[in-house]
């Protein structure tokens, strides 16, 4: 059971008279990261931040709403603003203004993709609990029950990929991945819309996942780096199809 202090920031010296607010939003990021201002919790009241760091309530509400604006507080009317759970979304939303939807920023966010989710199946083959082993054997089967249905497929391949990055024990990588999601779904949207798949191809790209699910469940880290390295590659052909299809921007 975690311990919180009373005052998280009772160790804190007033700050210095420059970007005030800039020091304000790294002393409630600092709190909030390390736990003394938990997922859920209460930020105290304005008046007190503001008389703990020797700031104005305005530097203060400054602070406050730039941690709103990438989504780890919730301001709330009349109520406490809280700590809410680090999901990705603020970097979803950045990511899917930096892309755009141009065959340039789609082809990019696959090859970052691409770059990260070799060395993310290699950590989680190291770090997964059991609990996370038996969710990733659970996304893969929903992964085989959606065989034929691109529209449930879609989803539970994200989830499948998801939950690799979730077990690979690394925060970072967990929302750099949730973060891509809706650009990489935009990628399999395309795909659907000018694929034909017959049943073989279906069971051919469901083996590929089965294969870096296996090396997970073992443990085997090379194996798992490997398989995800050749999933990429035997996709690649698929993928290249997006940006050269008739008709589609090139910039």
């Amino acid at each position: 059971m975690q311990v919180l202090l009373a005052d998280p920031f009772a160790a804190t010296q007033a700050l210095a008279p420059v970007r005030l607010a800039d020091g304000v939003l790294a002393e409630l990021s600092g709190a909030i990261l390390d736990g003394r201002l938990p997922e859920g919790g209460a930020l105290p009241s304005e008046a007190r931040l503001a008389a703990r760091f020797g700031v104005s309530k305005q530097v203060v509400r400054e602070a406050i709403r730039q941690l709103a604006a990438l989504g780890i507080v919730e301001i709330g009317q009349g109520r406490a603003t809280r700590v809410v759970a680090m999901t990705g979304e603020p970097l979803g939303r950045f990511w899917r203004f930096a892309v755009g939807d141009t065959a340039a920023g789609l082809r990019e966010a696959v090859e970052l993709r691409r770059m990260l989710e070799p060395q993310v199946a290699r950590l989680a083959a190291e770090r997964a609990t059991e609990d996370g082993l038996i969710d990733l054997a659970a996304a893969l089967a929903r992964m085989e029950a959606a065989i034929a249905d691109p529209t449930h497929w879609m989803q539970a391949d994200l989830d499948f990929h998801a939950t690799l990055a979730r077990l690979a024990g690394n925060r970072l990588v967990r929302l750099q991945m949730h973060g891509l999601r809706p650009v990489i779904e935009r990628v399999m949207q395309r795909m659907n819309a000018i694929a034909t798949r017959e049943p073989a191809d279906w069971r051919t790209t469901f083996e590929r996942h089965a294969r870096v699910q296996r090396a997970v469940m073992a443990r085997d880290a090379d194996a798992a780096q490997a398989a995800m390295l050749d999933h990429f590659a035997a996709a690649e052909g698929a993928i290249a199809a997006i940006f050269t299809h008739a008709g589609e921007p090139t910039e």
